[in-house]
């Protein structure tokens, strides 16, 4: 797993149980994503091709639960590339402890200007291996 960001829980980010709502962890999953993007990949360049990352699934396992004021870190890597979607797999651990809260496997694919689904080859290849 190559990126890591650590998100600090605020008290927005509890429920009335007073832990981190389901949602908010989706949030989270999403800052870890998109910090492995921007550092992997030139997004300015796929904007201008067109390309966007569409999120088509996500298995999320919710382990333990977090409160207002843990530091939680958020580590994302490649899980595996297929023809058409990316696979990512991403961890979210208590830096109190470093215990598993939440982990999850991200399906995306890459669409075109047209918002279809492109076959990862070529230069999209190339640029896809360097999130691993």
């Amino acid at each position: 797993m190559n990126a890591q960001t650590e998100i600090t829980v605020r008290g927005y980010h509890a429920d009335a149980y007073g832990h981190v709502n389901n949602a908010r962890y989706l949030e989270f999953l999403e800052e870890g994503r998109w910090a492995l993007l921007e550092q992997k990949i030139d997004l300015h360049k796929w904007a201008k091709l067109g390309r966007i990352f569409l999120v088509v699934n996500i298995n999320i396992n919710y382990r333990r639960v977090a409160g207002p004021g843990e530091i939680l870190t958020v580590t994302t890597g490649i899980e595996k590339i297929n023809r058409r979607s990316v696979v990512l797999k991403q961890e979210i651990t208590s830096g109190r402890n470093g215990v598993v809260v939440v982990d999850a496997l991200v399906t995306f694919v890459v669409g075109g200007a047209n918002g279809r689904p492109l076959v990862i080859e070529g230069e999209l290849a190339e640029d896809l291996q360097r999130l691993g």
